[in-house]
């Protein structure tokens, strides 16, 4: 990877999806843009936020989609990263800093 490039795979996203009342969501509803996770699996020398196993929060709609060995990576720079999941604490609670 070079510079502040980021290769991702994206978490898979189900067809449908359902609330926390029970309500199910077709996955041809159209709403609100809703942002993506993914793991990074590989980093240019120049990322410094990030590291490899991370999970990230992007916007799929800015993404340049590529395929190696049979598997769908995305391509993201270091800036369009809006979070990044810290993994689980002892205590069972999750962190999320942005």
């Amino acid at each position: 990877m070079l510079f502040d490039r980021l290769l991702v795979q994206p978490e898979v996203d189900a067809a449908e999806r359902q609330t926390s009342a029970g309500l199910v969501i077709p996955a041809t509803a159209k709403g609100p843009k809703r942002l993506a996770w993914a793991v990074v699996v590989a980093k240019g020398e120049h990322v410094r936020q990030v590291a490899v196993g991370d999970r990230v929060l992007f916007d799929p709609e800015e993404r340049a989609e590529v395929e190696l060995g049979g598997t769908d990576y995305v391509l993201l720079r270091e800036r369009d990263v809006h979070g990044v999941s810290e993994k689980e604490a002892e205590a069972g609670a999750t962190g999320l800093y942005l």
